[in-house]
């Protein structure tokens, strides 16, 4: 269980709050070895949050990129920014709104990568939301290891139907 239903203290912000990866799964429709977010420790509803990866050397893209120079992708950094969005733009609907949507990629504009993230890192992923509209969203990422930038963008995202439209051969 997080924090997140305890008091704040004087001079803390009352919006700010943390999740536990249970809560992030709870929001987010991924899973290992997709899920690259482990914990938010700081999420400002409507306005930004802060996430947490903890690489380690046992994920599935470390035996491909690179076996003798282990480098997390850098599309793999991107892609835990985007989910960093999706709970900070998910967390305002209920569970039973989430249930029928799904936020997915619509652009990435401006990535940059520049440094490379290494198996025992810790990342730090800051999302913060440049501009929103009812199912629309424009996002500002950033990601840094010990206090240095290893990537950013700005990506955009939507909120769609979570309904997949049958496929020939699939049954009634």
């Amino acid at each position: 269980m997080s924090d997140s239903q305890t008091t704040p203290e004087a001079g803390q912000n009352p919006f700010l709050r943390t999740m536990d990866i249970l809560e992030i799964m709870s929001i987010l429709p991924h899973r290992y070895p997709l899920l690259l977010i482990d914990r938010v420790i700081e999420l400002e509803p409507k306005t930004r949050l802060v996430a947490i990866k903890n690489v380690t050397v046992n994920e599935p893209h470390f035996t491909g990129h690179f076996p003798d120079y282990p480098i997390m992708p850098g599309v793999m950094t991107i892609e835990a920014m985007a989910q960093a969005g999706g709970v900070l733009l998910l967390n305002e609907f209920t569970p039973e709104e989430r249930a029928s949507q799904l936020m997915v990629f619509t652009g990435i504009q401006e990535a940059r990568f520049r440094k490379p993230v290494l198996p025992g890192d810790q990342m730090r992923i800051e999302v913060t939301i440049l501009q929103r509209r009812s199912t629309m969203a424009k996002l500002k990422g950033e990601a840094t290891v010990d206090g240095k930038l290893v990537s950013d963008a700005t990506f955009t995202a939507a909120l769609v139907p979570r309904v997949r439209a049958p496929r020939e051969g699939d049954k009634a």
